[in-house]
């Protein structure tokens, strides 16, 4: 397992093809996918594929969705990470937990220090993060992790609010 990101709470790291139950279990709870517009991960094929096609190529510019662990037990809570849009040309913050992880930061957390690695590691000028525009949790995060809203807009046929941040104003 590679760490990419270590917190006070938390370690992500690359997922690995043996992960796939973890993206199955993840995705079968409907108030975790309500806002996402993907639902239930059918199968270990269907989510080797999302592993293999969706989330292992971002690993080689160094971007990806990482799996998030407690540092205190190892447990996997969900992912956060940053990937990259080819259609749009933008760099996504993205992130998803355990219902039963809600409430407790660990979102938050996770997104700041994904930021901080994008903005200082990465050397990126822009990243773009969307929610659902009633997600009001979601929106809460990307404010938290230093995004500034943006716009409306309407992405797949969901309406979303669109946050950035760039270069110039990232705070430390």
């Amino acid at each position: 397992m590679k760490k990419t990101i270590e917190t006070e709470r938390l370690y992500l790291c690359e997922f690995a093809l043996e992960d796939a139950q973890l993206l199955i279990d993840l995705n079968s709870d409907r108030e975790v996918t309500r806002y996402t517009g993907d639902g239930p991960v059918k199968d270990l094929d269907a989510a080797k594929k999302i592993l293999s096609d969706v989330i292992f190529p971002q690993y080689k510019n160094n971007l990806g969705r990482w799996a998030v662990h407690l540092r205190s037990t190892g447990e996997f809570i969900g992912w956060c990470g940053l990937k990259h849009i080819a259609e749009l040309n933008e760099i996504d913050l993205g992130y998803r937990f355990f219902q039963k992880h809600w409430g407790q930061g660990y979102a938050t957390e996770a997104a700041k220090a994904v930021m901080e690695y994008g903005a200082t590691i990465l050397n990126l000028e822009t990243i773009v993060g969307r929610a659902a525009v009633g997600n009001l949790n979601s929106i809460k995060v990307l404010e938290k992790a230093g995004l500034t809203y943006k716009e409306h807009d309407v992405e797949h046929g969901d309406e979303i609010v669109k946050y950035v941040w760039g270069k110039n104003n990232f705070d430390k």
